[in-house]
């Protein structure tokens, strides 16, 4: 059975408040750490989510 093309990741907030999103990535194609600006609730504003592993 082949291995699925994409991996879970973890998004981790900057704002250091704990929040996080769960997505996926190819990492065939993004070999490079997943940064993106997204929405931190907890902080009420917008902010850089880096990549992280899920435990």
């Amino acid at each position: 059975m082949a291995k699925p093309a994409t991996i879970k990741i973890r998004l981790n907030s900057t704002a250091d408040t704990g929040f996080f999103y769960v997505t996926k990535k190819n990492p065939r194609t993004m070999t490079e750490k997943m940064v993106k600006r997204k929405y931190d609730p907890v902080a009420k504003k917008h902010v850089d989510f880096k990549e992280g592993k899920i435990k």
